[in-house]
Formats: C-alpha cells, sequence, structure tokens
C-alpha cells in the first residue's frame, strides 16, 4: 500500500508542476484544435499529462533501485519503462508537433510490444481458446500474440480517451483488478507494479477530472495501454493458475470500443478504420444522453457536461470488471460473461444510435421525469 501512496503524491505533484508550467506557456504542447469530430472541450489545454506518470514510476524505480538493491521491483519498473518509452515517445511527439502519423504512433507500440516480449517473457503461451491455443504453442505465435494484444490495448486506450477521466479510471479498474488477483496468487512483485501504475495514474486523474486542466494526450494514453497490458501478461505468465481470459474481461470495454469501431468504420460505413470521427459510444453518451441533463452551452456548461459523461463510462467497465476478479480462475466463466458484455455494449449502442435510450439514463439526478 505504500506503494500506491508514494506513487499517487509524487504523480499529483509532478502533474500539478507541468500543469502550472504550462498554464500560461507550452503553446505547443496544447490542443488548439476545438473543432473535430471527437473534440469536446471548450479551452485548449496541454496533452502532456503522460509525463507526469511516467515521471512517477521512473523515480519509484530509481527508488527502489538504490534504496533496496534486492528487491525485484525497481528493476522490473525500470525494464517496463525502457520497453514502453518507444511508444510514450511517439505519442509524446504527436502531442507536441502534431505530425506523426498514426501509422507511425502504431508502429511504436508495436516495438514496444516486441522489446517487452523478450525483455520481459511477455509471450502469450495460452489462451484457453482453441485456435488461438495452437497458435500460442509455437515461440513465434506467442510472441505475435503478445504484440498484438499489448499494441492493440495501448491503441484502445488512446481511443477512448476522448472525456475527462474516462480512460485513466478505466485504466486504474484494470490494474487495481490485477493488483488483486496478484495478491490472490500471492504474487507480490506483480501486485506491486499494478499498484505503483493505479497510483500513478489517480495522482494525474485529479488534476484531469472534473475540470480537464490536463490531458493525457497520445503519449500518455499508449502508455498506460502498455502498462496495464504488460502488468496482466506478466501474472499470466507468472501464474498458471490465473485464467488467459481474465486480463481480456477487465479490460474488454476499451478492447471491444476498439473492434466495434473497426468494423463500424469499415464494414458499416465503408470507410478507413483509423478514421476519426464523432459516434464512438462515450461520444454518443455526451451528445445524445447529456444533451437534456445540461442544456447550457457555455464554457462551464459544457466541462460539467463532459465530466458527467464518463461516470456511464465507467460503470460499463465495472460491469466487466467486477465478474474478473470474482472468477480469474474459470476460464468458461469468464468467456461467458465477455460473450454478455459485447451483447450488453451493442444493444446500448443501437439503442443510443436511435435515440431510443431509457429515459432514466437520460436524465441528471434530481431531475423530474420527463412527461
Amino acid at each position: 500500500m505504500l506503494v500506491f501512496v508514494a506513487a499517487f503524491v509524487l504523480s499529483a505533484a509532478l502533474t500539478l508542476i507541468v500543469v502550472r508550467l504550462l498554464r500560461s506557456r507550452g503553446w505547443a504542447t496544447k490542443d488548439h484544435d476545438l473543432t473535430g469530430p471527437q473534440k469536446v472541450h471548450v479551452h485548449p489545454v496541454a496533452r502532456v499529462g503522460g509525463i507526469g506518470v511516467f515521471a512517477t514510476l521512473g523515480v519509484l524505480a530509481l527508488a527502489f533501485a538504490l534504496l533496496q538493491p534486492q528487491s525485484a521491483l525497481g528493476r522490473m519498473l525500470l525494464l517496463l519503462l525502457l520497453c514502453g518509452a518507444p511508444a510514450f515517445v511517439a505519442g509524446l511527439l504527436e502531442d507536441v508537433t502534431k505530425r506523426v502519423s498514426v501509422a507511425m504512433r502504431l508502429l511504436a507500440a508495436i516495438l514496444s510490444a516486441v522489446l517487452a516480449v523478450f525483455v520481459l517473457g511477455t509471450a502469450i503461451t495460452r489462451t484457453d481458446l482453441l485456435l488461438l491455443d495452437w497458435v500460442a504453442s509455437f515461440a513465434v505465435g506467442a510472441a505475435l500474440l503478445a504484440v498484438v494484444a499489448v499494441a492493440g490495448m495501448a491503441n484502445a486506450v488512446n481511443i477512448i480517451d476522448g472525456f475527462n477521466g474516462l480512460a485513466s479510471m478505466c485504466v486504474v479498474m484494470i490494474l487495481l483488478a490485477v493488483a488483486y488477483v496478484a495478491g490472490e496468487v500471492g504474487d507480490a512483485l506483480v501486485m506491486l507494479l499494478a499498484l505503483a501504475g493505479a497510483g500513478a495514474i489517480l495522482g494525474f486523474f485529479i488534476w484531469n477530472y472534473p475540470a480537464g486542466l490536463i490531458f493525457l494526450g497520445d503519449g500518455g494514453a499508449y502508455f498506460l495501454g502498455f502498462y496495464a497490458a504488460e502488468v496482466a501478461l506478466l501474472l499470466l505468465a507468472r501464474n498458471t493458475q490465473v485464467s488467459p481470459l481474465f486480463p481480456l474481461l477487465a479490460s474488454i470495454y476499451p478492447v471491444f470500443e476498439t473492434l466495434f469501431s473497426m468494423y463500424r468504420r469499415k464494414v458499416v460505413r465503408g470507410r478507413a478504420v483509423g478514421m476519426p470521427d464523432g459516434v464512438h459510444l462515450h461520444s454518443l453518451v455526451y451528445r445524445r444522453l447529456l444533451r437534456w441533463a445540461v442544456g447550457r452551452t457555455d464554457a462551464a456548461a459544457l466541462t460539467k457536461r463532459n465530466a458527467m459523461t464518463a461516470p456511464y463510462l465507467w460503470l460499463l467497465s465495472m460491469l466487466a470488471v467486477v465478474p474478473s476478479v470474482l472468477f480469474w480462475d474459470d476460464s468458461r466463466i469468464l468467456g461467458a460473461f465477455i460473450v454478455l458484455f459485447a451483447a450488453v455494449y451493442v444493444s446500448l449502442y443501437a439503442l443510443i444510435i436511435r435515440f431510443k435510450a431509457p429515459r432514466w439514463l437520460q436524465l441528471r439526478p434530481g431531475s423530474p421525469p420527463r412527461r
């Protein structure tokens, strides 16, 4: 628990320093495009919040390496940061220059995943899925599955990073789920890695939610996705009693959001899968559910409406995270919940896109019922 608290306090302090330094400076670090299909903020905001998280974990890694050299925590944190650096740096360069393409950022995430396979040994050697288990039985196949999973998770977190607190809290939930299961199986190292990551992200979260004083940016989102995926794969690699479907269910919201978006763009709309649009589930919640809850269009009202969006998706994510920690060793039950989540997601999306969402979803607490 000390690691969690130390990470939280340090990250909160470092992120505050970044916020203060960039309040009247750092023009290049701010998101000045307020008109894109996924843009919902009302003022230019710095997109380098990942710096505080990355720096916090770096300080912790050095502190443990120097103060407790016999502990593996400092060394493992340092290796995670080194492997995740390509994804983080590529995203950060995009945040600052706006000139790093989606393809280059994805290649950087793939490089980070490849490094982790060789440095950390996080290849996926089992899936409890018939065809994929056959692929995982080969060394190359196991490595390829890990690269796809980690790079995909990095991209998935970036996709859901559209509203204050949304992506960061979802990753915190995933890491806390991993920490819980690691504690259940007696893996102290993975538990501490997960708690360190969760604490560092929460230190950023308090400045991001609800007011949006700073954003994760692509660098932060890609790194958070990489970190959560790698810590989960470390848990699987070190503890065979944990079902390989546990991390999939725990992270199913960003993963399914990504897969569904790819299907929707390519198959339904005939567009490139990387083409941004404004009809993600979180965008629909903002535009079609909360337009009744907050009717004004001034900056304060829009910021409040932004902050009211994330809790809807936190709840959706929790519907998967809770059963993942309850049934972490039973692949059959975990698989059933994965299918159930997909059905709930698609049904909810269909209702909202057709303006048929239940009225209780459209109302602010305390507001009178609509007639």
